[in-house]
């Protein structure tokens, strides 16, 4: 006893077969399998989209910021060389570039990271070159110390 949405199957004129109604409901399996794949993707590919520069940041018991947009990062390596994102640029450089690549003025929030053996006088004129432009949200990026 054949029952379709539209009511009992009819006989079609060709021997009796039955006509076949479209199906209703929605394949969502290509969905699924799609979305899983992007995931992964995504799981795999966001390590690798924080800043280049090596550098081994000293350890500290601070919580982690959270950022929605993408940081403007200045790094200060081990042997003093000072890094805007991934490029290296000289100290009295630094100003002029920041003030073109801001959207928001002078509100924008600016990392600065520092390797834990570079020079702490060589951070501090980043620093200072950085609040004496104008620029009030400074912040020092550090690792997570173990709990151990």
């Amino acid at each position: 006893m054949g029952a379709g949405v539209n009511g009992p199957a009819r006989a079609g004129r060709r021997g009796g077969r039955t006509r076949h109604q479209p199906m209703g409901d929605i394949n969502v399996t290509p969905l699924v399998d799609v979305m899983l794949v992007l995931l992964i993707i995504f799981m795999v590919t966001a390590p690798l989209l924080t800043v280049g520069v090596p550098i081994d940041l000293p350890k500290t018991q601070a919580k982690q910021l959270n950022s929605d947009s993408e940081p403007l990062t200045v790094s200060v390596g081990k042997a003093g060389k000072i890094y805007l994102q991934e490029r290296e640029i000289g100290l009295d450089e630094i100003v002029p570039k920041l003030v073109a690549i801001t959207k928001s003025g002078y509100d924008q929030r600016i990392f600065v990271r520092g390797d834990g053996e570079a020079n702490y006088g060589a951070i501090m004129q980043v620093m200072g070159a950085l609040s004496a432009a104008g620029f009030r949200r400074l912040a020092l990026v550090t690792a997570q110390e173990d709990p151990a």
